[in-house]
């Protein structure tokens, strides 16, 4: 008859109970989780804005360009203008105009760099989102430096349907925004033919909606206290626009 020893039944148990406390760790270890494939990446489109300034003798200020769904409205004719589009109006800068696009949900907004002189053109590229294009319109705006308010614009050309190497063409005409009396005179013009004051919040808002523009009366025709010249005046259109989708 054979004894097992007291002490070799401790080694026994011992090991043994190593032996599950490992198989007992194993066990309660979870699986890693596997790693969740990666975002599909965001298809852009891109589309070029090209405009030409069609007058003789107006300068334009820098275009606001605006990327936009339908929820947006640069104006409604026979409407009060937003202050942005005031600011645009009598002192040519968009800053403002942009801004409240911007805040308005505006899917991206662009500038022009600079003063568009008469027949020169510029280009202003603007991407946005797939998802964005099929639901996109493109709004643009400058103010004829040489009035007191008015501005040319473009409102809502539909982007949803062009494919890569589309393009639209079509010209602009002039608005009286109506946020300053027409007087021509001294000191009331931004541009070069009187280097006036621009925006002025205090200044008469006398008709307070914006209207398709009568033109500029001018010394030359009469209105002596007028800075402009018969140079100045302009018939539309304004602006040819191309817009052309690149990407």
């Amino acid at each position: 008859m054979k004894f097992t020893s007291i002490k070799t039944k401790t080694i026994l148990a011992v090991a043994l109970s190593a032996t599950l406390i490992g198989c007992s760790d194993d066990n309660d270890t979870p699986a890693p989780l596997p790693e969740p494939p990666p975002p599909p990446p965001v298809v852009e489109y891109t589309y070029d804005v090209v405009v030409t300034n069609l007058t003789n003798a107006q300068p334009m200020s820098p275009v606001a360009v605006i990327a936009h769904d339908s929820n947006y409205s640069l104006f409604n004719v026979g409407d009060a203008v937003t202050v942005g589009l005031e600011q645009v109006a009598e002192s040519g800068d968009n800053s403002v105009l942009i801004e409240e696009a911007n805040a308005a949900g505006a899917f991206t907004t662009g500038s022009g760099m600079g003063i568009l002189t008469p027949s020169s053109s510029e280009t202003i590229s603007i991407t946005i989102t797939e998802d964005e294009a099929a639901m996109a319109y493109v709004s643009l705006t400058t103010m004829l430096v040489n009035t007191n308010d008015a501005i040319t614009a473009a409102r809502n050309v539909g982007l949803a349907n062009m494919a890569v190497g589309d393009s639209v063409s079509f010209t602009t005409l002039s608005y009286d925004t109506g946020t300053e009396a027409n007087s021509e005179a001294a000191g009331t013009i931004p541009g070069p033919a009187d280097g006036g004051e621009g925006f002025n919040a205090a200044r008469d808002d006398i008709a307070d909606q914006i209207t398709l523009h009568g033109g500029v009366v001018t010394a030359d025709d009469g209105l002596m206290t007028s800075v402009l010249g018969q140079m100045h005046r302009w018939d539309n259109p304004v602006l040819r626009v191309t817009i052309s989708r690149t990407e």
